[in-house]
């Protein structure tokens, strides 16, 4: 039996209405809430990540106690090293991150953006001091 009662409230969000942060997991990226962890009482949560600085060190190695986790490329492409496997997710690609996959974001592009859900709201990332494969480097962006 649950502890506490279960929170779904209506959230309609306008684009006008996001609020751009730093604030997020990752400095080098903004992001913008889409108010899903207030409506479903932290059970979920889904925000746009878009890429603010250009790659250099990338996230390191890692993996998130979550049990759901989809990232949706809507702009650009991100690459990813999961577990051993270099993967590239492109525009239009959705990736579900099975719980507890070890995974580096390690290269995007500059328009790069994604919604990302994951529950619970308040998931723990974990780091990992050594991965499992070599992380390849990132490409440079162009000069503006």
């Amino acid at each position: 039996m649950l502890d506490k009662p279960i929170v779904n409230k209506f959230s309609h969000v306008k684009p006008e209405d996001l609020k751009v942060s730093g604030d997020g997991l990752r400095d080098f990226f903004l992001y913008r809430d889409l108010g899903i962890a207030e409506a479903t009482g932290g059970r979920v949560i889904a925000h746009l990540v878009t890429a603010n600085t250009a790659p250099t060190i990338g996230t390191g190695w890692h993996y998130h106690e979550a049990d759901f986790h989809i990232v949706m490329m809507l702009k650009g492409w991100a690459k990813f090293m999961y577990e051993d496997k270099e993967t590239l997710v492109a525009a239009g690609d959705c990736v579900h991150q099975r719980p507890g996959i070890v995974h580096y974001l390690f290269d995007y592009s500059p328009d790069m953006e994604y919604l990302e859900v994951v529950g619970p709201a308040d998931f723990p990332t974990i780091e990992v001091a050594k991965g499992p494969a070599p992380v390849p480097t990132p490409t440079p962006w162009p000069s503006m």
